[in-house]
Parts: structure tokens; C-alpha cells; sequence
């Protein structure tokens, strides 16, 4: 790693700091050990993190022998996690997990992004509830600015897409809801029935998938944490 004003300490607690404290880098850790391999794919787990930064972190973390760079069949680098990477997992889910449990709900919904909730949901959402056909599933966000509005899950058998712009096929379900409620849901600070109850979700298409949401949306990897604070 990069010199930056390190703890200058040997305690390996300073060391792996070194490493892994640096703004963004956790993060970076945490959409690789969700599946993601392409610098793209990356972008959208951390949307706020510039492709500048995004790419100078990976570097870092292939100096620090935590990435590996691979080139596939294809001519397409990916990034995968050394065994030293994966040996991160606990810890970083670790770290999710203590939030989950000791962040207040509160402090938590006021870090709303539409992008980031849309693309969790789009990796974690389970087909299986749903109909054995093509199924779009569009959300609409009233109170963000138009051009952050709508995004579209295309469910295809075990294939989910997501898009921020109208992939042109019949949509199967419309739900309308605040982005604090929805995240609420994603993160099992609510569920869905309550917030339709509330009138904060509204839906308008097929009732069998509205009725079915709480099981196809397939909740934050963190939801399932016993909260410790309300």
C-alpha cells in the first residue's frame, strides 16, 4: 500500500487498518464479496464513489495482495478477491451486522440512494414467488427529481435486470412508494404490509406479485439482525 501517513505501529490491528481504513475501501470489499467482478458493476454498489477513486482502490488493494486482477475468455478484466480477501468476509459482515443492530433506524434513513437500494434488490431479490414467465416490476419514486424517478426489475427465470430507463416491455406491477419507506423495507426496519397500510406503498398490476413482495423482495443481507436500538 501506498504511504499516507500509516499509524506507525506494529500491532496488526494499525497494520490491516492501514489497509482496509481508507475512505471507500470497505465498501469496495463488501460488493466483491456480493458477487461483483467488473469495474462497471462496481460503480453502481458504490454510486457516489468517483470511477477515478473506484479505480485507484483497486490498485491498492491488488498491491496488498486483497484483489486479483483477471483477464477473461472474453478480453474482460475482473476483479476477484484473494484468499486474503475472502478471508474478509466475516469481518466485513461483521461490521454490517454491528451496524444493523447498534445504528439508530433514524441515522440510518437519512443515507437514502435510490441507485444503491435498486441494486441490492436487483441481487438479492428471489424469483421463485413470482410467475414462470417475464415479469417487470417497475418503482416509482414521486418525491425524487424525474430523471431519478423509475427503475425497472426485469425478472426472466433466474435473470434479473435492472434499468433506469424503460426497457419497452408490459409492466406486470407499478409500486409507488417513498424511498425512506422502501429502504425501510430492503432493510427490515418495516415490512410491506405496514407501509401499504400506512399508505406510504401504493401498487397498481398484478395482485398475486403486489401480494407476494415481501417474499420475492429478498431483504438486505442485514435485515435478519436483531436491532439493539429503535
Amino acid at each position: 500500500m501506498e504511504q499516507r501517513g500509516g499509524y506507525g505501529q506494529f500491532c496488526p490491528v494499525a497494520m490491516a487498518s492501514e489497509i482496509l481504513c481508507s475512505r471507500w475501501t470497505t465498501l469496495v470489499i463488501r460488493e466483491m464479496l456480493m458477487g461483483t467482478t467488473r469495474f462497471n458493476d462496481l460503480r453502481r454498489g458504490v454510486p457516489r464513489m468517483s470511477p477515478a477513486l473506484l479505480s485507484k482502490r483497486l490498485k491498492e488493494l491488488e498491491r496488498a495482495g486483497v484483489v486479483e486482477v483477471v483477464t477473461n475468455a472474453n478480453g474482460t478484466t475482473e476483479y476477484h478477491l484473494s484468499p486474503a480477501g475472502e478471508d474478509l468476509r466475516a469481518i466485513v459482515l461483521g461490521i454490517g451486522s454491528w451496524g444493523q443492530r447498534w445504528v439508530e433506524s433514524e441515522l440510518s434513513l437519512r443515507n437514502l440512494d435510490p441507485s444503491l437500494l435498486m441494486w441490492d434488490m436487483r441481487r438479492n431479490l428471489n424469483p421463485k414467488p413470482l410467475p414462470k414467465r417475464r415479469c417487470t416490476i417497475q418503482f416509482l419514486y414521486p418525491e425524487l427529481p424525474e430523471t431519478r424517478q423509475n427503475f425497472w426489475l426485469v425478472v426472466d427465470g433466474s435473470s434479473v435486470d435492472l434499468c433506469g430507463f424503460d426497457p419497452g416491455f408490459d409492466v406486470d406491477l407499478l409500486v409507488t412508494s417513498s424511498l425512506k419507506s422502501m429502504t425501510a423495507i430492503w432493510m427490515g426496519l418495516s415490512a410491506v404490509r405496514r407501509e401499504v397500510e400506512a399508505g406510504r406503498v401504493e401498487f397498481d398490476g398484478d395482485p398475486s406479485i403486489a401480494n407476494a413482495m415481501q417474499q420475492w423482495l429478498g431483504l438486505s443481507t442485514f435485515a435478519p439482525q436483531q436491532r439493539m436500538v429503535s
